[in-house]
Protein backbone atom coordinates (compact mmCIF):
# COMPACT_ATOMS: atom_id res chain seq x y z
CA UNK A 1 0.00 0.00 0.00
CA UNK A 2 1.41 3.24 -0.82
CA UNK A 3 0.19 5.84 2.15
CA UNK A 4 1.22 9.12 0.67
CA UNK A 5 -0.60 7.92 -2.87
CA UNK A 6 -3.53 6.74 -0.52
CA UNK A 7 -3.58 9.97 1.40
CA UNK A 8 -3.39 12.15 -1.66
CA UNK A 9 -6.32 10.79 -2.41
CA UNK A 10 -8.18 12.47 0.67
CA UNK A 11 -6.16 15.73 1.42
CA UNK A 12 -4.18 18.10 -1.36
CA UNK A 13 -0.64 17.30 -2.30
CA UNK A 14 0.74 20.47 0.13
CA UNK A 15 -1.39 18.72 3.46
CA UNK A 16 0.21 15.40 3.13
CA UNK A 17 4.20 16.19 4.21
CA UNK A 18 6.84 13.65 4.21
CA UNK A 19 10.11 15.43 4.23
CA UNK A 20 12.20 17.98 6.02
CA UNK A 21 11.72 19.87 8.89
CA UNK A 22 7.72 18.69 9.19
CA UNK A 23 8.24 15.17 10.08
CA UNK A 24 11.54 16.38 12.84
CA UNK A 25 8.58 18.98 14.68
CA UNK A 26 6.32 15.76 14.93
CA UNK A 27 8.92 13.66 15.95
CA UNK A 28 9.89 15.49 19.15
CA UNK A 29 8.36 17.86 21.53
CA UNK A 30 9.17 20.93 22.74
CA UNK A 31 10.15 19.85 26.64
CA UNK A 32 10.19 16.38 26.58
CA UNK A 33 13.24 13.98 27.42
CA UNK A 34 12.18 10.98 25.35
CA UNK A 35 13.86 9.70 22.12
CA UNK A 36 12.37 11.68 19.21
CA UNK A 37 10.71 9.04 16.57
CA UNK A 38 9.71 10.87 13.02
CA UNK A 39 6.29 9.76 11.70
CA UNK A 40 5.74 8.33 8.10
CA UNK A 41 3.72 11.41 7.47
CA UNK A 42 2.12 14.36 8.51
CA UNK A 43 -1.39 15.66 7.64
CA UNK A 44 -2.73 18.85 8.23
CA UNK A 45 -6.97 18.48 7.79
CA UNK A 46 -9.30 21.31 7.61
CA UNK A 47 -12.49 19.91 8.81
CA UNK A 48 -14.10 17.00 10.75
CA UNK A 49 -14.86 15.61 7.18
CA UNK A 50 -11.16 15.49 6.38
CA UNK A 51 -10.37 13.76 9.96
CA UNK A 52 -13.03 11.24 9.05
CA UNK A 53 -11.81 10.38 6.03
CA UNK A 54 -7.99 10.20 7.39
CA UNK A 55 -8.62 7.86 10.24
CA UNK A 56 -10.95 5.61 8.04
CA UNK A 57 -8.35 5.45 5.58
CA UNK A 58 -5.69 4.87 8.50
CA UNK A 59 -8.33 2.34 10.05
CA UNK A 60 -8.35 -0.02 7.07
CA UNK A 61 -4.63 -0.22 6.43
CA UNK A 62 -4.00 -0.73 10.25
CA UNK A 63 -1.70 2.60 10.55
CA UNK A 64 -1.06 4.08 13.71
CA UNK A 65 -2.03 7.57 13.86
CA UNK A 66 -0.95 10.82 16.45
CA UNK A 67 -3.03 13.36 17.19
CA UNK A 68 -0.93 16.74 17.32
CA UNK A 69 -1.32 20.05 18.28
CA UNK A 70 1.18 22.06 19.57
CA UNK A 71 3.51 19.35 20.29
CA UNK A 72 4.06 20.43 23.73
CA UNK A 73 3.50 17.83 26.31
CA UNK A 74 6.19 16.29 28.62
CA UNK A 75 5.64 13.08 28.69
CA UNK A 76 5.85 12.00 24.85
CA UNK A 77 1.90 12.16 23.60
CA UNK A 78 2.90 13.28 20.43
CA UNK A 79 5.70 11.15 19.33
CA UNK A 80 4.80 8.46 16.89
CA UNK A 81 6.70 5.51 18.52
CA UNK A 82 5.29 3.32 15.84
CA UNK A 83 5.64 5.79 12.73
CA UNK A 84 2.53 6.53 11.08
CA UNK A 85 0.59 9.51 10.13
CA UNK A 86 0.90 12.20 12.54
CA UNK A 87 -2.64 14.62 12.48
CA UNK A 88 -1.60 18.12 12.79
CA UNK A 89 -4.41 19.82 13.46
CA UNK A 90 -3.33 22.63 13.68
CA UNK A 91 -5.67 24.65 10.53
CA UNK A 92 -8.76 23.77 12.65
CA UNK A 93 -8.19 26.50 14.27
CA UNK A 94 -11.47 28.60 14.19
CA UNK A 95 -13.84 30.16 17.03
CA UNK A 96 -17.28 28.24 15.91
CA UNK A 97 -19.48 30.01 18.01
CA UNK A 98 -19.51 32.45 21.15
CA UNK A 99 -22.63 32.54 23.17
CA UNK A 100 -21.75 35.38 26.17
CA UNK A 101 -25.08 35.37 27.87
CA UNK A 102 -24.38 31.45 28.39
CA UNK A 103 -20.87 31.82 29.17
CA UNK A 104 -20.38 29.14 26.57
CA UNK A 105 -17.88 28.81 23.34
CA UNK A 106 -18.02 26.18 20.53
CA UNK A 107 -14.32 25.73 19.17
CA UNK A 108 -12.34 23.84 16.89
CA UNK A 109 -9.28 21.59 18.63
CA UNK A 110 -6.43 23.51 16.97
CA UNK A 111 -7.04 27.07 18.33
CA UNK A 112 -4.77 27.89 21.04
CA UNK A 113 -6.01 29.72 24.75
CA UNK A 114 -4.47 32.18 23.96
CA UNK A 115 -6.05 33.17 20.72
CA UNK A 116 -9.43 32.52 22.68
CA UNK A 117 -9.03 34.67 25.36
CA UNK A 118 -7.80 37.58 22.68
CA UNK A 119 -10.83 37.42 21.39
CA UNK A 120 -13.02 36.68 24.35
CA UNK A 121 -11.93 40.49 25.70
CA UNK A 122 -14.27 41.91 23.66
CA UNK A 123 -16.96 39.85 25.60
CA UNK A 124 -15.80 40.68 29.00
CA UNK A 125 -14.90 37.07 28.99
CA UNK A 126 -12.43 34.44 30.12
CA UNK A 127 -11.09 31.20 29.81
CA UNK A 128 -9.63 30.14 32.52
CA UNK A 129 -7.05 27.14 31.79
CA UNK A 130 -3.28 28.79 31.07
CA UNK A 131 -1.09 25.93 30.90
CA UNK A 132 2.38 28.27 30.90
CA UNK A 133 2.62 27.44 26.81
CA UNK A 134 0.08 29.04 24.21
CA UNK A 135 -0.95 25.23 24.06
CA UNK A 136 -4.02 24.19 21.64
CA UNK A 137 -7.14 23.50 23.41
CA UNK A 138 -7.32 20.15 21.98
CA UNK A 139 -4.16 19.26 23.32
CA UNK A 140 -5.11 20.70 26.50
CA UNK A 141 -8.19 18.64 26.91
CA UNK A 142 -6.13 15.70 25.55
CA UNK A 143 -4.19 16.00 28.83
CA UNK A 144 -6.63 17.42 31.09
CA UNK A 145 -4.22 20.09 31.34
CA UNK A 146 -4.69 22.73 34.19
CA UNK A 147 -1.42 25.27 34.81
CA UNK A 148 -1.97 28.60 37.39
CA UNK A 149 -5.45 29.36 37.71
CA UNK A 150 -6.78 25.66 38.87
CA UNK A 151 -6.92 26.43 42.32
CA UNK A 152 -9.88 29.10 41.79
CA UNK A 153 -11.14 27.47 38.60
CA UNK A 154 -10.53 23.78 38.45
CA UNK A 155 -8.64 21.90 35.68
CA UNK A 156 -9.38 21.23 31.92
CA UNK A 157 -12.48 18.72 32.86
CA UNK A 158 -14.17 20.79 34.68
CA UNK A 159 -14.22 23.57 31.69
CA UNK A 160 -15.40 21.13 28.91
CA UNK A 161 -19.21 20.69 28.69
CA UNK A 162 -19.34 18.66 25.39
CA UNK A 163 -16.80 17.00 22.25
CA UNK A 164 -17.32 16.12 19.18
CA UNK A 165 -15.17 13.16 18.44
CA UNK A 166 -14.37 10.79 15.83
CA UNK A 167 -13.26 7.61 16.61
CA UNK A 168 -10.37 5.15 14.49
CA UNK A 169 -13.47 3.52 12.23
CA UNK A 170 -14.38 6.75 11.51
CA UNK A 171 -17.46 6.97 13.57
CA UNK A 172 -18.67 10.94 14.53
CA UNK A 173 -19.67 11.30 18.20
CA UNK A 174 -21.08 13.96 20.10
CA UNK A 175 -21.29 13.86 23.80
CA UNK A 176 -22.41 16.73 26.90
CA UNK A 177 -23.81 19.95 25.61
CA UNK A 178 -24.74 23.50 26.10
CA UNK A 179 -26.19 23.25 29.44
CA UNK A 180 -23.90 23.48 32.54
CA UNK A 181 -24.94 20.37 33.96
CA UNK A 182 -26.33 17.10 32.75
CA UNK A 183 -27.25 13.84 34.63
CA UNK A 184 -27.91 12.16 31.43
CA UNK A 185 -25.93 9.13 31.11
CA UNK A 186 -22.17 8.07 31.57
CA UNK A 187 -20.20 10.87 31.54
CA UNK A 188 -18.41 10.64 28.01
CA UNK A 189 -17.42 13.67 28.23
CA UNK A 190 -15.30 13.41 31.35
CA UNK A 191 -13.91 10.16 29.56
CA UNK A 192 -12.61 11.75 26.49
CA UNK A 193 -10.75 14.33 28.32
CA UNK A 194 -7.66 13.34 29.35
CA UNK A 195 -7.59 10.22 26.92
CA UNK A 196 -4.31 11.31 25.75
CA UNK A 197 -5.69 10.82 21.75
CA UNK A 198 -5.79 6.82 22.72
CA UNK A 199 -9.86 6.88 21.74
CA UNK A 200 -10.47 9.43 18.86
CA UNK A 201 -9.82 12.78 17.68
CA UNK A 202 -11.58 15.75 18.97
CA UNK A 203 -12.74 17.90 16.25
CA UNK A 204 -14.72 20.30 17.99
CA UNK A 205 -15.60 21.43 22.25
CA UNK A 206 -17.68 23.02 24.02
CA UNK A 207 -16.11 25.12 26.86
CA UNK A 208 -17.40 27.09 30.08
CA UNK A 209 -16.24 30.73 30.15
CA UNK A 210 -16.02 33.03 33.27
CA UNK A 211 -16.46 37.19 33.43
CA UNK A 212 -13.09 39.00 33.91
CA UNK A 213 -12.40 39.43 37.37
CA UNK A 214 -12.90 43.00 38.24
CA UNK A 215 -10.05 44.00 40.37
CA UNK A 216 -6.62 42.04 40.40
CA UNK A 217 -3.41 42.10 42.66
CA UNK A 218 -0.40 40.08 41.96
CA UNK A 219 2.01 39.23 45.11
CA UNK A 220 5.73 38.30 45.59
CA UNK A 221 6.34 36.48 48.77
CA UNK A 222 9.87 35.44 50.11
CA UNK A 223 10.87 32.85 52.14
CA UNK A 224 14.15 31.04 53.53
CA UNK A 225 13.11 27.33 52.73
CA UNK A 226 11.07 25.51 50.47
CA UNK A 227 8.92 23.99 53.33
CA UNK A 228 7.98 27.63 54.87
CA UNK A 229 6.81 28.42 51.58
CA UNK A 230 4.37 25.27 51.37
CA UNK A 231 3.50 26.32 54.70
CA UNK A 232 2.41 29.26 53.98
CA UNK A 233 0.34 28.08 50.88
CA UNK A 234 -1.12 25.39 52.59
CA UNK A 235 -2.20 28.34 55.45
CA UNK A 236 -4.03 30.54 52.58
CA UNK A 237 -6.15 27.77 51.48
CA UNK A 238 -7.16 26.69 54.67
CA UNK A 239 -8.52 30.00 55.10
CA UNK A 240 -11.46 29.52 52.83
CA UNK A 241 -10.10 32.54 50.52
CA UNK A 242 -10.57 32.40 46.71
CA UNK A 243 -7.05 33.12 45.53
CA UNK A 244 -6.96 33.26 42.08
CA UNK A 245 -3.30 31.37 42.05
CA UNK A 246 -0.63 29.78 44.41
CA UNK A 247 2.46 29.16 42.88
CA UNK A 248 5.84 28.19 44.04
CA UNK A 249 9.41 28.54 42.26
CA UNK A 250 12.55 27.43 44.46
CA UNK A 251 15.82 29.44 44.57
CA UNK A 252 17.28 27.56 41.58
CA UNK A 253 14.21 28.11 40.11
CA UNK A 254 14.36 31.90 40.29
CA UNK A 255 18.35 32.01 39.51
CA UNK A 256 17.25 30.29 35.78
CA UNK A 257 14.63 33.03 35.53
CA UNK A 258 16.53 36.01 36.38
CA UNK A 259 19.24 34.98 34.20
CA UNK A 260 16.72 33.54 31.02
CA UNK A 261 15.14 37.37 31.81
CA UNK A 262 16.97 39.86 33.16
CA UNK A 263 15.43 40.20 35.77
CA UNK A 264 16.72 40.75 40.16
CA UNK A 265 14.31 38.53 42.25
CA UNK A 266 15.74 37.63 45.22
CA UNK A 267 17.07 33.67 44.65
CA UNK A 268 14.85 31.90 47.40
CA UNK A 269 11.71 30.02 47.61
CA UNK A 270 9.04 32.40 46.38
CA UNK A 271 5.33 32.33 46.04
CA UNK A 272 3.74 33.81 43.04
CA UNK A 273 -0.04 34.72 44.11
CA UNK A 274 -2.47 36.71 42.74
CA UNK A 275 -6.07 37.53 43.78
CA UNK A 276 -9.06 38.65 41.66
CA UNK A 277 -12.66 39.71 42.42
CA UNK A 278 -13.99 42.88 43.77
CA UNK A 279 -11.33 45.56 44.94
CA UNK A 280 -12.93 45.42 48.39
CA UNK A 281 -12.38 41.48 48.58
CA UNK A 282 -9.01 41.56 47.07
CA UNK A 283 -7.31 43.75 49.52
CA UNK A 284 -8.82 41.87 52.36
CA UNK A 285 -7.61 38.37 50.41
CA UNK A 286 -3.75 40.18 50.59
CA UNK A 287 -3.54 41.17 53.91
CA UNK A 288 -4.36 37.84 54.96
CA UNK A 289 -2.05 35.94 52.57
CA UNK A 290 0.40 38.73 54.01
CA UNK A 291 -0.10 37.73 57.44
CA UNK A 292 -0.23 34.47 56.74
CA UNK A 293 3.03 34.37 55.04
CA UNK A 294 4.80 36.19 57.78
CA UNK A 295 3.96 33.61 60.22
CA UNK A 296 5.56 31.67 58.33
CA UNK A 297 9.41 33.61 58.17
CA UNK A 298 8.53 35.46 54.98
CA UNK A 299 10.99 37.80 54.64
CA UNK A 300 9.70 40.00 51.93
CA UNK A 301 5.87 40.58 50.42
CA UNK A 302 5.42 42.88 47.64
CA UNK A 303 2.32 43.60 45.99
CA UNK A 304 1.78 44.44 42.09
CA UNK A 305 -1.33 46.29 41.23
CA UNK A 306 0.21 47.55 38.20
CA UNK A 307 -0.91 45.60 35.24
CA UNK A 308 2.69 45.94 33.64
CA UNK A 309 4.01 44.34 36.78
CA UNK A 310 1.41 41.53 37.28
CA UNK A 311 2.13 40.73 33.24
CA UNK A 312 6.09 41.20 34.02
CA UNK A 313 5.91 38.99 37.27
CA UNK A 314 3.56 35.65 35.15
CA UNK A 315 5.60 35.85 31.90
CA UNK A 316 8.56 34.99 34.46
CA UNK A 317 6.46 31.75 36.20
CA UNK A 318 5.43 30.71 32.53
CA UNK A 319 8.83 30.96 31.41
CA UNK A 320 10.62 28.91 34.05
CA UNK A 321 10.71 25.91 32.55
CA UNK A 322 12.27 27.50 29.25
CA UNK A 323 14.32 29.14 31.89
CA UNK A 324 15.97 26.10 33.32
CA UNK A 325 16.51 24.49 30.55
CA UNK A 326 18.58 27.09 29.02
CA UNK A 327 20.70 26.40 32.26
CA UNK A 328 21.74 23.67 30.87
CA UNK A 329 22.24 23.80 27.09
CA UNK A 330 22.50 20.16 24.94
CA UNK A 331 20.83 18.19 28.04
CA UNK A 332 17.70 16.88 27.95
CA UNK A 333 15.10 18.03 30.54
CA UNK A 334 13.10 15.15 32.70
CA UNK A 335 9.94 17.01 34.59
CA UNK A 336 8.42 14.77 37.07
CA UNK A 337 4.53 16.19 37.61
CA UNK A 338 3.37 14.66 41.22
CA UNK A 339 -0.21 15.99 43.25
CA UNK A 340 -0.46 14.91 46.51
CA UNK A 341 -3.15 16.08 49.38
CA UNK A 342 -3.03 19.78 50.34
CA UNK A 343 -1.63 18.64 53.67
CA UNK A 344 1.37 16.60 52.74
CA UNK A 345 2.40 19.37 50.43
CA UNK A 346 5.48 20.67 52.88
CA UNK A 347 6.55 17.36 53.83
CA UNK A 348 6.22 16.58 49.65
CA UNK A 349 8.28 19.58 48.90
CA UNK A 350 11.25 18.78 51.30
CA UNK A 351 11.72 15.14 50.18
CA UNK A 352 11.58 15.86 46.54
CA UNK A 353 14.42 18.47 47.34
CA UNK A 354 16.38 16.09 49.46
CA UNK A 355 15.91 13.27 47.10
CA UNK A 356 17.36 14.96 44.29
CA UNK A 357 20.67 16.21 46.24
CA UNK A 358 20.84 12.65 47.74
CA UNK A 359 21.53 11.43 44.26
CA UNK A 360 24.03 14.56 42.96
CA UNK A 361 21.53 16.36 40.42
CA UNK A 362 21.06 20.22 40.35
CA UNK A 363 17.06 20.05 40.22
CA UNK A 364 14.67 22.48 40.45
CA UNK A 365 11.05 22.29 42.01
CA UNK A 366 8.08 24.57 41.22
CA UNK A 367 4.20 24.05 40.70
CA UNK A 368 0.85 24.73 41.21
CA UNK A 369 0.88 24.30 45.16
CA UNK A 370 -2.73 25.86 45.61
CA UNK A 371 -4.05 22.16 44.78
CA UNK A 372 -0.66 20.41 45.84
CA UNK A 373 0.46 19.93 42.34
CA UNK A 374 4.55 20.56 42.22
CA UNK A 375 7.00 19.51 39.35
CA UNK A 376 10.90 18.55 39.87
CA UNK A 377 12.82 19.39 37.05
CA UNK A 378 16.59 17.98 36.81
CA UNK A 379 19.04 17.73 33.77
CA UNK A 380 20.45 14.20 32.04
CA UNK A 381 22.37 13.19 29.59
CA UNK A 382 20.01 11.50 27.02
CA UNK A 383 22.93 9.87 25.79
CA UNK A 384 24.37 8.13 28.76
CA UNK A 385 22.09 5.54 30.15
CA UNK A 386 23.47 5.45 33.29
CA UNK A 387 22.27 9.60 33.72
CA UNK A 388 19.06 8.61 32.34
CA UNK A 389 18.35 5.78 34.94
CA UNK A 390 19.51 8.07 37.80
CA UNK A 391 17.22 10.54 36.84
CA UNK A 392 14.62 8.23 36.38
CA UNK A 393 14.67 6.47 39.62
CA UNK A 394 14.12 10.41 41.39
CA UNK A 395 11.47 10.24 39.83
CA UNK A 396 10.12 7.19 40.71
CA UNK A 397 10.98 8.13 44.61
CA UNK A 398 9.12 11.18 44.05
CA UNK A 399 6.00 9.39 42.90
CA UNK A 400 6.07 6.70 45.55
CA UNK A 401 6.37 9.53 47.81
CA UNK A 402 3.07 10.74 46.65
CA UNK A 403 1.38 7.39 45.90
CA UNK A 404 2.01 6.53 49.91
CA UNK A 405 0.23 9.39 50.84
CA UNK A 406 -2.76 9.00 48.54
CA UNK A 407 -1.63 11.43 45.51
CA UNK A 408 -1.26 11.00 41.81
CA UNK A 409 1.87 10.42 39.64
CA UNK A 410 0.68 13.28 37.30
CA UNK A 411 -1.40 15.93 38.15
CA UNK A 412 -1.53 17.44 35.07
CA UNK A 413 0.96 16.12 32.51
CA UNK A 414 -0.35 12.83 31.90
CA UNK A 415 0.82 9.85 31.33
CA UNK A 416 1.81 9.78 27.64
CA UNK A 417 5.58 7.52 27.63
CA UNK A 418 6.87 8.46 30.63
CA UNK A 419 4.71 7.52 33.20
CA UNK A 420 3.33 4.06 32.32
CA UNK A 421 5.04 2.30 35.09
CA UNK A 422 3.65 4.50 37.63
CA UNK A 423 -0.08 4.33 36.44
CA UNK A 424 0.13 0.69 36.81
CA UNK A 425 1.07 1.54 40.78
CA UNK A 426 -1.75 4.19 41.50
CA UNK A 427 -4.34 2.00 39.02
CA UNK A 428 -3.06 -1.23 38.26
CA UNK A 429 -6.67 -2.79 39.43
CA UNK A 430 -8.31 -0.57 37.17
CA UNK A 431 -6.27 -1.11 33.98
CA UNK A 432 -8.07 -3.97 32.26
CA UNK A 433 -11.24 -1.89 32.81
CA UNK A 434 -9.41 1.16 30.74
CA UNK A 435 -7.80 -1.40 28.44
CA UNK A 436 -11.39 -3.04 27.32
CA UNK A 437 -12.90 1.02 26.69
CA UNK A 438 -9.70 1.54 24.73
CA UNK A 439 -10.72 -1.90 22.51
CA UNK A 440 -13.81 -0.58 22.19
CA UNK A 441 -13.26 2.28 20.65
CA UNK A 442 -10.25 1.36 18.76
CA UNK A 443 -9.93 -2.52 18.47
CA UNK A 444 -7.22 -2.36 15.97
CA UNK A 445 -5.20 -0.12 18.14
CA UNK A 446 -4.19 2.30 15.34
CA UNK A 447 -5.02 5.59 17.80
CA UNK A 448 -1.49 6.86 19.23
CA UNK A 449 -0.77 3.48 20.22
CA UNK A 450 2.04 2.98 22.89
CA UNK A 451 0.34 5.20 24.79
CA UNK A 452 -1.03 5.42 28.81
CA UNK A 453 -0.77 1.65 28.87
CA UNK A 454 2.41 1.19 27.61
CA UNK A 455 3.77 -1.60 24.87
CA UNK A 456 0.96 -2.95 22.70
Amino acid sequence: MDLLAGLGTILPEDRVVSGGDDLERHGGGVFTYHAPVQPDVVVYPESRDEVVRVLRFANEHRIPIVPFGQGSSLEAHTIPVHGGISLDLGRMDRILEVRPDDFIARVQPGLTHGALNAALADHGLLFPVDPGWDASLGGMAGTNASGTNAVKYGVMRDQVLGIEAVLADGTVMRTGGMAMKSSAGYDLTGLFVGSEGTLGVFTELILRLYPLPEHIVAARAVFSNIESAGRAAVAMIRTGMRIGRVELVDARTVEAVNAYKSTDYAAAPTLFLEFSGSKASVESEVEVARETSAAEGCSSFEVEADEEAREKLWEARHDAALAIRDLYPGMGMLGTDVCVPISDLPGALRHARDTIESRGLDGAILGHVGDGNYHAVFPLDTGDEADQERAEAVNAEIVDYALERGGTCTGEHGIGLGKTGHLQKEHGDSLPFMREIKRIADPDGIMNPGKIFGGE
